[in-house]
């Protein structure tokens, strides 16, 4: 057997896996991430992740501190304005729309988004070039103990490996979780969502339009034109029988759903990938710390594709975690997991509840409902001082208070 010291091992090779292993070894930490699945760099690819990921403000901040942003920039498309479009009328018609200009409150842009595939590629790549850093790709996690002063962790290619931190970014059913004790909350609303690419006939100007009608919302997001046309990411979200069913018809068919879906907003539009069916849950751990172990992404919460707070919560997660890091003389304390824990519990429940209302509000199906909600909608976005405040708390925060590197 093979053993290695390190401080700090990342179970999970998703976005937030790499992000991880990026940001600590730009902290001056020597940082292991394992995987047990080698990641997927093309769209066309079996198992591509063909949905994209927006990045708020204050992740990219975080980026471009791990040493990531300047690869990712020029894949990335602006976000300018939020859309939300109320269709709850007659089919096809768009009845209301509220938008959120980040000129507002003095931003150029809300974040940029990148498709997932094309993060995976780049972060790879930024890897092998990060010192400090290493990918293993295909090895997994198979047993975990805590030690007063590391954990020792196996992995799958027999090696035995001595780390300060482990940080569980391996995903909803999180097997360092697990290892470590760590219950969850969990529970679904009997959705699914398709997620796909689109070429469309109109630019969307770093518009990203959320379309609410019933099952759930319908959401276009600005990437790259692609090919000399304008492109965006889709996910539609709808109950799971209706979900499985749009995945599974034929092109010319689904085509017209989605124009219908679509409401016409960005013209002409047509599929441009294949698709992909995700579930949609809600889940927290009940804490996000356990001995030597730090729970990050969706080993921690996982939470539905609304507001783009997702993969955004989980590199608030990362921040605390280095700002805690950054002055510490063991990174894996008792002490420091547990103000870890206290620190990020209590605003991930707060999102959790907020995404969980206006999830089940797009859900709605009887006319009164939709009603109701176009009126919500109407009141929040002609308030500007309450319309203000709903951006700010959209874009959360990420920023640590003062992060120091230990070189």
């Amino acid at each position: 057997m093979t053993r290695i010291d390190t401080d700090v091992l990342v179970a999970g090779g998703g976005v937030a896996g790499l992000t991880a292993t990026a940001a600590f070894a730009a902290a001056g930490f020597r940082a292991l991430c394992v995987d047990p699945v080698p990641p997927v760099t093309s769209a066309e690819a079996d198992g591509s992740d063909l949905r994209s990921t927006a990045f708020l403000m204050p992740a990219v901040d975080l980026l471009a501190r791990a040493g990531l942003w300047e690869r990712l920039a020029p894949h990335a498309a602006p976000l300018r304005i939020m859309r939300i479009a109320d269709a709850g009328g007659a089919p096809g018609i768009v009845r209301t729309t509220a938008d959120f200009d980040s000129a507002e409150i003095g931003a150029d842009a809300f974040g940029y988004n990148l498709p997932n595939w094309l993060l995976r590629r780049e972060m790879v790549a930024a890897l092998d070039e990060t010192p400090g850093a290493e990918l293993r790709a295909g090895v997994r996690v198979t047993g975990l103990t805590p030690r007063t002063d590391a954990a020792l962790v196996t992995l799958s290619d027999d090696t035995q490996v001595r780390a300060r931190l482990v940080v569980a970014a391996d995903g909803r059913d999180s097997a360092v979780r697990e290892a470590v004790g760590i219950g969850t909350r969990r529970w679904g609303y009997g959705q699914k969502a398709v997620v796909f690419t689109v070429a469309h006939a109109m630019p969307h100007q770093g518009v990203s339009i959320e379309i609410h009608r019933t099952g759930g919302p319908f959401t276009l997001v600005p990437l790259p034109d692609r090919d000399g046309e304008p492109a965006s990411s889709v996910v539609w979200m709808d109950t799971g029988p209706r979900a499985t069913a749009l995945a599974g018809l034929a092109e010319a068919e689904f085509n017209a759903s989605l124009a219908a879906r679509s409401c016409g907003v960005l013209g002409a539009i047509r599929v441009t990938s294949p698709r992909r069916v995700w579930p949609i849950i809600t889940q927290i751990a009940d804490r996000l710390d356990g001995p030597r172990t730090a729970l990050v992404a969706e080993a921690a919460h996982v939470v539905p594709p609304i507001g783009a707070q997702g993969l955004n919560m989980s590199l608030a997660d990362l921040a605390t975690l280095l700002e805690l890091a950054a002055t510490a003389d063991d990174i894996g304390a008792p002490d420091l997991l547990d103000r870890y824990n206290r620190q990020r519990h209590r605003d991930i429940r707060l999102r959790i509840a907020g995404i969980d209302a206006l999830n089940r509000a797009a859900m709605a199906e009887a006319r009164p409902l939709r009603d109701l909600r176009r009126l919500g909608l109407a009141t929040l976005h002609g308030l500007p001082p309450l319309r203000h405040v709903a951006m700010r708390l959209g874009l959360g925060a990420l920023r640590p208070r003062g992060h120091a590197d230990r070189h």
